[in-house]
């Protein structure tokens, strides 16, 4: 393999995969392979939180219905909306969105300043969303079969087969981000020595 080559100062690296798919194994291996990872969906997590920058903008335009009574976003009442409206989805992006950006900016110059060799932004929807591509040198894919997705995702979190399965359907599709890959891992049945081995490997590619 030859090494891809950037004019940053740090690799700046995509990390995506489907639900299920191992992404987020892969992006603590990176991180202890001394990567800064800056985690777009524990971001926009944190901003529906109890007190989260979100809350007063979710609960005005979504209304009391959606927030739970420690003060947090209901995540439950807000996906199946989500789901079923996507006039609704929208609205939501339009509060997340902005605020996942300037967080992500913040981290990313914290990383820069200590001079992390690479930042890896864990994006669950970098192909959705259209708007990460350009602002990346890499992108690296974590993928398996749909039926392994959702059999892990079942039994991680107790979700019925249908539950998983809508979360897939509002996704990418595995060719869409096979398609946008620079990288692939194919995180089907492997060990995590076996993941491990094939994450140090994407490091070395990536001339790290």
């Amino acid at each position: 393999m030859t090494s891809i080559q950037t004019h940053f100062s740090a690799l700046r690296l995509g990390l995506t995969g489907g639900i299920g798919s191992g992404k987020s194994t892969v992006a603590t291996m990176l991180a202890r392979l001394g990567a800064a990872v800056v985690d777009a969906d524990a971001i926009s997590r944190s901003l529906t939180l109890a007190g989260g920058a979100a809350m007063p903008a979710i609960e005005q335009v979504f209304g009391q219905r959606f927030v739970a009574a420690d003060g947090a976003m209901d995540r439950d009442a807000m996906r199946q909306l989500v789901f079923s409206d996507l006039g609704a989805r929208a609205r939501l992006e339009a509060i997340i969105h902005p605020l996942v950006s300037e967080y992500t900016e913040r981290q990313t110059t914290q990383a820069l300043q200590a001079g992390a060799p690479c930042v890896v932004f864990d994006v669950p929807l970098l192909v959705e969303s259209g708007r990460w591509r350009p602002r990346l040198d890499a992108v690296l894919v974590v993928d398996c079969s749909e039926a392994m997705q959702i059999s892990r995702v079942m039994q991680r979190s107790g979700w019925s087969q249908e539950a998983v399965e809508k979360v897939l359907a509002s996704q990418a599709s595995r060719a869409q981000r096979l398609a946008a890959a620079d990288v692939c891992l194919f995180n089907q049945n492997l060990s995590l020595e076996e993941l491990a081995a094939q994450v140090n490997e994407a490091w070395q590619f990536f001339g790290l």
